[in-house]
């Protein structure tokens, strides 16, 4: 199939690591920039194709993208924040907005504008490439730095896509994705709660390989190891059911202390169902010892 007729796994164990993330971010720039590349449907979507095109052909977003992850991995020892959580992310969120349109939810950008789901697909996208980027220049803060990064190259990524004033419309609707994606955020869209949610369902133990491989157990790290995949597919009890699968109870980290914290205040609450479960009678050995 071409690229753009499925999603990318969303997240399971075996996570697709890109080149840069296998080698723990140590490639020189060039070598590093050359690997990326976004993947994701855009089923009859011009806009959404282009911008996937654009995305891929700007060597200083995908520089920002291996800075990021430089930062997360190399400096901080945190969790992945390569392009590869940028192609996870838009992917999620991609199908979350999707779903959630097909079972009645309502866009921003229809209800409040009377564009249309296509231009939903747009902003949420463009809300996925751009929502990390901050982490580049420091962690404390990313969403800030995110936004005047954004506010700046969000024009010229769009030019040709949207006249004036939708143009305008859209990057004011990514950037409110973007702040809204911090813990305290308070989405005021769909899309926004689509994107903050999104980016806490990037928590399977792909994203801690390399901290992981290296050694390097911390809560983030390990809670992550714990997750063996997320699935996402209609719910019973509400409309949408993301189930979770843990190999060791140190996952509840990843679904107590941040998807629930993303989750509330989403405005997907009444939408999302989360169950989380381990398979098997025994929980997997993480950490054989801990020293201090």
């Amino acid at each position: 199939m071409a690229d753009d007729e499925q999603f990318e796994p969303p997240e399971t164990g075996e996570r697709g690591v890109s080149i840069e993330a296998e080698r723990g971010a140590h490639m020189l720039p060039a070598e590093a920039v050359a690997a990326m590349r976004i993947r994701l449907p855009a089923r009859g979507n011009r806009i959404l194709r282009e911008i996937v095109a654009r995305a891929n052909a700007d060597v200083s977003l995908r520089a920002w993208w291996h800075v990021a992850n430089v930062n997360a991995v190399r400096r901080m020892r945190i969790n992945d924040h390569s392009w590869v959580h940028i192609q996870v992310v838009a992917n999620i969120a991609l199908k979350l907005l999707r779903d959630l349109t097909r079972k009645g939810a309502e866009p921003g950008m229809v209800r409040d504008y009377g564009m249309r789901n296509e231009d939903a697909e747009a902003v949420v996208v463009l809300g996925a490439l751009w929502h990390c980027v901050g982490m580049a220049v420091h962690r404390r803060g990313h969403e800030d730095w995110s936004l005047f990064m954004a506010a700046d190259r969000l024009p010229t990524m769009l030019d040709g896509l949207y006249d004036e004033p939708e143009r305008t419309i859209v990057i004011a609707e990514v950037l409110q994705c973007i702040t809204a994606h911090r813990a305290d955020g308070e989405p005021l869209t769909l899309e926004a709660g689509v994107v903050r949610v999104a980016d806490a369902l990037d928590m399977a133990k792909g994203r801690s390989r390399i901290p992981f491989a290296e050694g390097r157990t911390s809560i983030h790290s390990l809670s992550a190891a714990a997750i063996e995949q997320v699935s996402i597919r209609d719910g019973v009890e509400r409309p949408i059911l993301i189930e979770i699968e843990m190999n060791n109870s140190a996952g509840v980290y990843q679904i107590d202390e941040l998807l629930r914290k993303k989750l509330r205040g989403s405005g997907l609450e009444e939408w999302i169902e989360v169950f989380a479960h381990i398979d098997g009678e025994a929980e997997k050995l993480l950490v054989p010892v801990v020293r201090l």
